[in-house]
């Protein structure tokens, strides 16, 4: 049996994990990033870690790293062209790790790792076609078609989070205005639930969060909606209409057989699930004739883009 180390890298925590070449990961751990403004700080804590991670599996024998990282990379071996949330630009990760760990280091896209990971052993097992899409920091999105991942040219495509949503909306990281990811990634929710709480002093929000708007959360705005406040309701289905906008025009793109939503709002189960199938069926071409794919959450959780990293080389 064939092994790799496998990095998931977040805005906000490093996943680390051993995997086989058959998509079982047999050993995982997570340490939270110290730094992500400083490229060679994060690098540097990431070959920290997965030699940490393999000294603590008691596998050896490893065939090489696979790395999901959150924006833009030209093809396998880099460099990472932009990595917006993380502020990555035209780094040489590859070569800068495969000196401090002594092993091959192949680079994927995390929400195409996230993609085939959930393709392999989890949500889209039963699939040939889907979409994923991750709700995090930022927006990241894989395709899959025919069992196979669509990269786009050069590897850059399925950036859905940079879908212009609104014109001349919210600057994003990528230094454009109106981008899916500012009004649908968990980041946005939380921007949009201190916006409205500032709105609104009588929200139940103010009390959720103590009094202290930095401890909004991305569940804060829909544990207020389930306990029946207004603005919480009102923030609630204003995001989920800018998700089923953007996730509408993809499926209407690619027409998968699912679309799979992963990351932590993802986790909010009916109350986002069940509007938003609702708003996305209506808002997919011929809607009255062609049955719209369902949205679902992802099964495999925070595992998902670790496995999919693991596979990159098999």
């Amino acid at each position: 049996m064939k092994y790799s180390a496998a990095i998931d890298l977040g805005g906000t925590n490093i996943g680390i994990g051993i995997v086989s070449e058959e998509g079982e990961l047999v050993f995982k751990t997570s340490v939270p990033v110290e730094d992500n403004k400083n490229p060679e700080a994060l690098l540097t804590q990431m070959a920290e870690g997965t030699k940490q991670c393999i000294a603590e599996s008691g596998i050896s024998d490893i065939a090489f790293v696979g790395i999901g990282i959150p924006g833009l990379c030209k093809g396998s071996k880099g460099p990472v062209i932009l990595a917006a949330n993380i502020n990555w630009h035209n780094v040489d990760a590859v070569s800068f790790l495969e000196e401090k760990l002594g092993l091959p280091v192949i680079l994927g896209n995390d929400a195409d790792c996230a993609a085939m990971g959930e393709y392999h052993a989890g949500a889209g097992k039963q699939y040939k076609s889907l979409i994923m899409i991750t709700l995090g920091t930022g927006i990241g999105g894989g395709v899959v078609i025919d069992g196979k991942l669509f990269p786009g040219c050069n590897g850059f495509g399925g950036e859905f989070g940079h879908i212009p949503l609104v014109h001349g909306g919210v600057k994003c990281g990528c230094g454009k205005n109106g981008c899916f990811e500012v009004y649908g990634s968990a980041n946005a929710l939380k921007r949009e639930t201190r916006e409205m709480a500032e709105q609104h002093p009588e929200s139940l929000i103010w009390e959720m969060c103590e009094g202290d708007l930095d401890n909004i959360g991305g569940r804060t705005a829909f544990d207020a909606a389930d306990q029946g406040d207004e603005t919480g309701k009102a923030i609630v289905e204003q995001y989920i209409d800018y998700l089923a906008d953007g996730i509408s025009g993809i499926v209407n793109i690619f027409r998968p057989e699912v679309v799979i939503l992963g990351g932590g709002v993802s986790n909010q189960g009916a109350s986002l699930l069940d509007p938003l199938n609702e708003k996305v069926a209506k808002l997919c071409v011929a809607n009255e004739s062609i049955e719209a794919p369902k949205v679902v959450k992802a099964s495999l959780g925070n595992s998902a883009g670790i496995i999919g990293a693991g596979l990159l080389g098999f």
